[in-house]
């Protein structure tokens, strides 16, 4: 038998340059031919210098504070330099060691990670970065999977050619997916912290760092156990790279995650109302703005920003404002309700209530569904017909209950809506605009898209008519006694003779008297002293673009307006009679910051500088005795009024307003350099307070007003006015009436304070 031949060393070292020979080869030829791209599957140059990621629109205040985005991916870049330092020192300890020294591709890491596996990841940043950008989610098919790591090499090398490692630390993070409409650290950082990336604590950072191994896993809405161990073990890394000393890391573990949730969609956070407004007016302007190359700009993904007039504080203070007044008077709403056995609904008939759900019915987003769906009518009657579980609003917070889609309905009928605008009068910019009590179930916007009538809050247009015509004087007196305007003047087909509050009568009234005690015989004496047509016109001017018919009923305000064009045009007497349009964005930048439009309002003269004066001074009558002079009472407050005693000592021009049976509530208030809109009522206009007490205007708006103006006046930063109106010089109407305004009290008993007592508001049309 011939003896084997025992293998020499040579060949055992032929086989091992063989097999390290031929993997190199192998691998470069790989390399190349991914380099090659014979299929064109790289990036082009272009791409690689403008890689494509979509970037949210933000909306900056006018005090530089981001109030909210329009994204399908809520991301907003940053630069390097906006990271804080502890935040790219916990990135480099834990995902890549050597970023700072490797070209793109750490082969130390990945021999590491191959010889010796769960050792970590042979990924660099920059590959990880590839990835994100121009390869995907990793392919479970082995060979494409060689293939797409491949093009992951190729793309880092040519990601750290072209840019620097700072550029590429933020694309990473900027790119990078943290969950719960986070995209990119800005939004994780402002979501999860409530916070600017810059101002990041080292446990917080940490943590964001700790969620790039894995969000869906390590997400800290679902698994704050895990993140903290993530975040502990980040912690641990940044120790190893001598980024903290054992002490500081030991201390940092024992903390919380601390977390500050700031959702960012569209139906959270401030400003929801005004957003919405926002974006149908930006999808206009992208139709008529087109890009350099004539496509149309995405306000979803090409990261403009849109720079707006709202103040991020004052709109803060007018939804607190708002929240606190509307759930205190909602208790009271909610209590007389429950002795009305058709609640939350007066006057009305059972067809007439079964008209107004079934409308609701229709207009919700369940029977939509159902229909896109196409279901039967008889199936989605059984539908809303059946009890289940469902969560309802309320002002305690969201309320787990069992009810009826029907019933669901009729329960959110009983909620009072509100709304609050506040424009500067002498720039037009809109500083606070809250359209209702909470966007998320009731989206329908009282600032623009609703009107209602308006009800007393007119009569200031009439008044301004008559005395930039006639010079009529504040101290002009006229007999309190009915006034008839004849059958067919000004068209109309029958007599009108408007009642005062209570058919009280006699004596005679100043113009002041009359405007302060919401008098209707001094009303219609003025319009038919200028007629309709010119109130109409001065309406007009001032701002009102909705129809107002040439008829004598617009003096008790018989007109249905919305509180954007009210506050609009009350701003014109603010601001010596010239009215400026409201503006509410004062320039739009794409994402490089190049600016696309700046904006500036229109301005128009409608009253003469004395006229505007005039009116002021009989506005400011409201408020020293009128139906607003609650504003400035120190007496016992009514339990429904929020906030009061006001005790206001500064000028303030005003006009409370209510319309018949109590469906709707207005106060207008102006201050020199401020005007501010408050209207509240029902979604139907059956729904309100059965009595005048707490449904006129002085308590559903007025206290909203205070409460803001209060909130305003204590942030000194914002420098809101309480000087006087300025007076014009040579002023030649008189204003001097050497009366006493003052509001009697009744008597009590010795020892206590009087009561307040509120002249009437008119509700007579």
């Amino acid at each position: 038998m011939a003896k084997k031949k025992k293998p020499s060393f040579k060949n055992y070292l032929k086989w091992f340059w063989g097999i390290i020979l031929g993997g190199f080869t192998i691998v470069l030829v790989l390399f190349l031919y991914t380099a090659w791209d014979p299929f064109d599957t790289l990036p082009s140059f272009e791409e690689l210098e403008n890689p494509q990621t979509n970037l949210a629109t933000e909306v900056i205040s006018i005090d530089g504070k981001t109030i909210g985005k329009y994204a399908t991916e809520n991301r907003t870049a940053i630069h390097f330099k906006e990271l804080p330092v502890n935040l790219v020192n916990a990135l480099v300890a834990t995902e890549d060691e050597r970023f700072y020294e490797h070209s793109g591709i750490d082969f130390k890491g990945t021999a590491r990670a191959i010889l010796k596996p769960g050792s970590g990841g042979a990924s660099t940043i920059t590959q990880q970065l590839a990835k994100m950008l121009f390869t995907g989610r990793a392919s479970k098919n082995i060979l494409k999977r060689v293939l797409q790591k491949a093009k992951e090499w190729v793309v880092a090398i040519k990601l750290e050619r072209q840019y620097t490692k700072n550029e590429i630390i933020a694309m990473y993070l900027n790119k990078y997916d943290f969950l719960n409409q986070a995209v990119g650290i800005r939004s994780a950082a402002r979501i999860y912290f409530g916070k600017e990336p810059k101002e990041l604590e080292v446990n917080q950072s940490a943590m964001l760092v700790g969620m790039l191994k894995n969000s869906s896993y390590f997400n800290p809405l679902r698994r704050a156990a895990k993140v903290k161990q993530r975040r502990n073990v980040v912690l641990k890394q940044m120790t190893r790279s001598a980024f903290m000393t054992e002490v500081e890391k030991d201390s940092l573990q024992k903390l919380a995650l601390d977390l500050d949730i700031h959702k960012e969609s569209h139906k959270d956070g401030s400003a929801t109302y005004f957003r919405g407004h926002l974006q149908k007016l930006m999808r206009t302007w992208v139709q008529e703005h087109p890009k350099p190359n004539g496509e149309q700009y995405n306000i979803f993904e090409d990261g403009l920003k849109i720079f707006v007039t709202l103040d991020s504080r004052m709109q803060q203070y007018a939804e607190e404002a708002i929240d606190e007044h509307m759930s205190n008077l909602q208790k009271y709403f909610f209590k007389e309700q429950k002795n009305n056995k058709d609640a939350p609904f007066y006057e009305l008939e059972k067809s007439e209530i079964d008209k107004i759900i079934n409308r609701a019915k229709k207009n919700s987003s369940r029977y939509k569904r159902l229909k896109l769906a196409g279901k039967s009518s008889k199936y989605i009657e059984a539908v809303f017909k059946k009890k289940i579980k469902m969560k309802v609003f309320s002002y305690k917070g969201a309320l787990d209950t069992i009810m009826s889609p029907y019933d669901s309905l009729r329960y959110y009928k009983h909620f009072l809506r509100s709304g609050l605008l506040s424009i500067e009068p002498q720039t037009g910019h809109i500083k606070a605009w809250v359209g209702g009590i909470d966007y998320k179930n009731f989206k329908f916007d009282a600032v623009a898209q609703q009107k209602r009538q308006v009800g007393s809050t007119f009569k200031p247009f009439v008044y301004a008519t008559a005395i930039n015509q006639l010079k009529l004087s504040p101290c002009d007196t006229f007999p309190n006694i009915p006034y008839t305007i004849r059958k067919g003047k000004y068209g109309i087909p029958e007599e009108y003779t408007p009642k005062n509050s209570g058919e009280k009568y006699g004596g005679m009234l100043t113009l002041k008297e009359g405007l302060a005690g919401s008098v209707n015989t001094m009303s219609a004496r003025l319009i038919d002293m200028v007629s309709p047509e010119n109130v109409v016109r001065l309406a007009k001017a001032a701002g009102i673009e909705s129809y107002v018919p040439a008829n004598p009923s617009i003096a008790l305000g018989a007109v249905e307006l919305s509180l954007l064009e009210m506050v609009s045009a009350y701003s014109t007497f603010a601001n010596s009679g010239l009215r400026v349009s409201p503006m509410i964005i004062t320039r739009i930048e794409d994402k490089n910051g190049t600016v696309l439009e700046e904006f500036t309002p229109k301005t128009e003269e409608v009253l003469s500088e004395e006229s505007a004066y005039v009116v002021l001074n009989l506005l400011e009558g409201v408020t020293q005795s009128g139906s607003g002079i609650r504003l400035r009472l120190p007496w016992e407050k009514p339990a429904y009024v929020t906030g009061y005693p006001y005790e206001f000592k500064n000028a303030i021009a005003g006009k409370t307003g209510t319309t018949q049976n109590q469906s709707d509530g207005w106060f207008m208030g102006m201050v020199p350099n401020l005007a501010t809109g408050v209207w509240t009522g029902g979604e139907d206009r059956a729904t309100h307070f059965e009595g005048i007490g707490k449904g006129q205007g002085a308590t559903m708006s007025l206290p909203s007003w205070a409460l803001f103006m209060k909130k305003c006046y204590a942030d000194e930063s914002l420098k809101i006015s309480a000087e006087e109106f300025e007076k014009p010089e040579n002023l030649s109407i008189n204003i001097n009436c050497n009366e006493e305004l003052v509001v009697e009290g009744e008597e009590g008993e010795e020892g206590e304070e009087p009561k307040e007592v509120l002249p009437e508001e008119d509700t007579d049309f």
